[in-house]
């Protein structure tokens, strides 16, 4: 049993790939960027994190606990994150994906062809 108040990560990431192949999963974290990102920035800042993390189920999350998740996806450290940053992030946050990551970029760039 998880403690009170701990995220817990089920990735999830693995049976989207299989169920909506490479350009629909990557074009469902293009939704997920948009979806979190500050409109007027095109980023995902820490304001539009926090007043978004009641649509991940992360409302518990401290400010303190936001500023790290952005710091380890802030790859250019301008303290945000764009939309490559993001995916990069959340492959990252996929062990599964990551062993497959090579297979559904090869996908992807057939399909683009």
């Amino acid at each position: 049993m998880a403690a009170q108040g701990a995220i817990i990560f089920e990735d999830f990431f693995p049976a989207m790939v299989e169920k909506l192949g490479a350009e629909g999963f990557m074009k469902e974290l293009c939704n997920g960027f948009r979806l979190l990102m500050d409109g007027e920035k095109g980023m995902i800042t820490f304001e539009s994190l926090k007043r978004n993390l009641a649509l991940l189920g992360l409302q518990d999350m401290s400010d303190e606990e936001v500023i790290s998740m952005l710091r380890e996806g802030d790859l250019n450290g301008d303290g945000a994150l764009d939309e490559m940053e993001f995916c990069t992030l959340m492959f990252r946050l996929s062990p599964a994906l990551m062993k497959s990551s090579r297979n559904l970029l090869e996908e992807a760039f057939i399909t683009e062809m």
